[in-house]
Formats: structure tokens, sequence, C-alpha cells
């Protein structure tokens, strides 16, 4: 890449214990440029989550390395991050369990708007981030249990981009919201990631949602890369078999979309690099 990634992470291992221990993220290699959407995509339990956690400093790395801007992503611990690495910013799934009960969804935008000042970043208002994911100005005031579900997701995504991060890691960020709206939020932010200049690493099983926004996507299974490219070659011409399994499992108007049993005699080489049976 002609820009110094705002992600660049090389061969990296998740191992968590047991015996024997799994290994969740088996040498994920990965960049995400300035302005790039890069999608994670593959069933539970592919390693998309424990990748993406690591990206941030939440897991601790077995193995390779993970760099945000050519430096070293420290993990995260009880001391406050540095500055400089607060440009990474994370939207988890849940958004209960990443909201505050107990502050006004408004103090926690402001906390977003804080940090990106203390960055250099030029000053917003609360009330034009909750505006830009679609709520009013007014809910600023109202605590996290006055929301459903969707709308809280939605007060997450502000606080995240308030912060004007240069890398927005997203882990099924739409899962909460209801289906008319999870694509409109999706490209909203890929969009205000984008007008930033900011990078995103978007994890989702929702591939009719990856195919709308991202730029190059990474399919994996049982930790490992089992194909990436330009989202548009990946859908048009997938290479793996497990690919074209999870393109023909995206639901059909008429609901036929399934995963085949079995790979045909054409596919059984390329099946033969994948370490389990999908199922």
């Amino acid at each position: 890449m002609s820009e110094l990634a705002v992600l660049d992470a090389k061969d990296v291992v998740v191992r968590y214990p047991g015996n024997p221990p799994v290994i969740a993220v088996d040498g994920v290699s990965l960049q995400v440029a300035p302005g790039e959407t890069v999608a994670l995509v593959g069933e539970s339990g592919s390693g998309k989550s424990s990748l993406a956690r690591a990206a941030v400093g939440i897991e601790k790395l077995a193995a390779g390395s993970v760099l945000f801007r050519g430096a070293p992503v420290a993990r995260l611990g009880i001391r406050r991050r540095s500055t400089a690495l607060t440009g990474i910013q994370m939207v988890f799934q849940d958004p209960s369990t990443s909201l505050n009960p107990r502050r006004r969804v408004g103090d926690q935008i402001a906390d977003g708007i804080a940090t990106a000042k203390a960055r250099g970043a030029e000053g917003s208002q609360v009330g034009e981030w909750l505006e830009k994911v679609g709520l009013p100005a007014s809910v600023a005031t109202r605590f996290p249990h006055q929301f459903s579900g969707g709308q809280k997701q939605r007060i997450a995504i502000a606080r995240a981009l308030a912060a004007r991060p240069s890398l927005l890691v997203a882990d099924e960020p739409i899962s909460a919201l209801d289906a008319s709206t999870q694509s409109s939020v999706a490209g909203l932010m890929r969009d205000l990631v984008a007008e930033a200049g900011a990078g995103m690493l978007f994890i989702s099983h929702d591939l009719a949602v990856v195919r709308r926004i991202a730029d190059r996507t990474f399919v994996l299974y049982s930790g490992r890369v089992l194909e990436s490219g330009p989202t548009d070659r990946v859908w048009a011409e997938p290479q793996h078999p497990y690919t074209r399994a999870l393109l023909a499992a995206i639901p059909e108007p008429d609901g036929a979309g399934r995963i085949p049993e079995a790979p045909s005699a054409d596919d059984r080489m390329l099946w033969s690099e994948v370490p389990a049976v999908l199922g």
C-alpha cells in the first residue's frame, strides 16, 4: 500500500488456555489503509471477534504483531491508554455492555469528543453526532435504559466516531439493529469513517451488507484466512469452496439459500486445506 496502513497485522496468533489449547486465530495477516473498509466474514467460531479484539489490544498475542500507524498496539490493561492509541476505537456487538448505565448518553458521547480534542482534533457537539446516527439531539439527557437495543447501538457508534478515530474496529455492530436499518447504519459508518480519512475493520456474518460497504473482504475459517481480495472479485469469482458455500447461504427472497452439505468433486483439493468439516 502506498499510504502507511492504519492497521497492519502480521502472522497474528491468538490462543486460549485449554487441554489442548484453543487456537482462535492462526497466523492471520491483513492491512487496513486510510479511507478503506476491510471486512472479516465467516461463521461463528471462525476467529473474527478474536482477531478484532487482538487488533485493539484486548486479546494477548501468542505470536505475530499488530501495528497502528506503524507503532505497536500495546495490550489494554489497568493503566490509561496512551493518547496516540485512542485513535483506535471499537464498537462491540452488545451495546448494553459498552454503555455506562449510570451516565447520560450525551456525557458518554462527550467523552469521545474530549478524546478527539486531546489528539488535536477540532471540537464538535454531542447533538451533531446523535443526529448523524439518526437520533434527535434532545435525547442526550437520557440514560441508556431508556433506549431500545438498536438505539443503544447507534449511541455506541456515535460515541466511537466522536473520538475521531483513525481506525474503527466494528465487531458485529449492526446485529442489534432491526433488519430495515442494518444496511443504512453500516453504510453511514463507512461514509463517516471514509470522510474522516480513517480505516474500518468491519466484522459481520451479514454478507449482503458486507458486499455493499467493504472495499476488501477476508474469509476466515477456524482462525485461518481461506480467501481474500477486493470484495467485488470475491463475490463474482470466489476461489475457495467455503467462500462459495457462504455465498450460497445468503437467503434468497424465498429463503432457499443454504450452505451445501458437502463439496463437489472439483473442490476436494481446496477443501483438504480446511481443518474441520463445515457445519
